[in-house]
């Protein structure tokens, strides 16, 4: 059972992932700026406040994060949980004629820097860096993305899709099939995508996004 604690500790360190503060957090989500301050968190005499589920619903929404990854932070220490690991860091617009994935698709090739992440236990994972601004308004020029493989992609969720030609596709996940696998491109007006199996290398799942 999560417990009144648990919660706000959970929004606090979605916060601190994002690098955030707790107002920055809240703005990014669309709310007033003070809705996750600590004064707002228990009444004068004492009685426990509670985020609302809208609140939070949006607070996902915005960071790209799911339910059970803010349920994942009340758990433990934040710094000592899971270690921080190394990833490879792909910047989009240094992408040049050098393949900077392999044939399973973890990342190879001169192409890739590396960052730093915390919290993280996809051993496949790996960083993106968002160039330019054809991922407005979703993603920023500067934006840092964290690809897991791992992860399964499911309907609604943000994901990396690479083409058996080489064409990178960031989206959100709107159906797949046993045939099929249809993306709808981040970038403003982008018309929903349609490919054959058969034509997709990979497809894999954003986890977090560093904004």
């Amino acid at each position: 059972m999560l417990t009144h604690a648990d919660v706000w500790r959970a929004i606090d360190r979605l916060a601190e992932r994002h690098g955030l503060s707790t107002s920055g957090l809240a703005r990014k989500a669309g709310l007033d700026p003070t809705t996750f301050n600590k004064s707002k968190r228990a009444t004068a005499d004492g009685r426990l406040r509670w985020p609302s589920t809208e609140s939070i619903a949006k607070v996902l929404s915005a960071t790209g994060s799911s339910l059970g990854e803010l349920v994942g932070l009340t758990e433990g220490d934040a710094q000592t949980a899971r270690p921080g690991r190394r990833l490879p860091l792909l910047h989009l617009g240094a992408v040049g004629t050098d393949e900077p994935f392999d044939p399973s698709g973890d990342p190879a090739g001169p192409a890739w820097d590396a960052t730093d992440f915390p919290q993280l236990d996809d051993p496949r994972a790996f960083a993106i860096e968002i160039s330019g601004d054809g991922q407005l308004p979703v993603y920023r020029d500067g934006d840092l993305l964290v690809v897991t493989p791992a992860a399964t992609a499911r309907r609604g969720d943000r994901v990396l899709l690479r083409t058996r030609a080489g064409a990178l596709v960031l989206g959100s996940l709107t159906r797949q099939t046993a045939t099929r696998i249809d993306i709808t491109p981040f970038a403003n007006g982008a018309e929903a995508q349609s490919y054959e199996r058969e034509d997709v290398a990979w497809i894999a799942r954003i986890r977090w996004a560093c904004q």
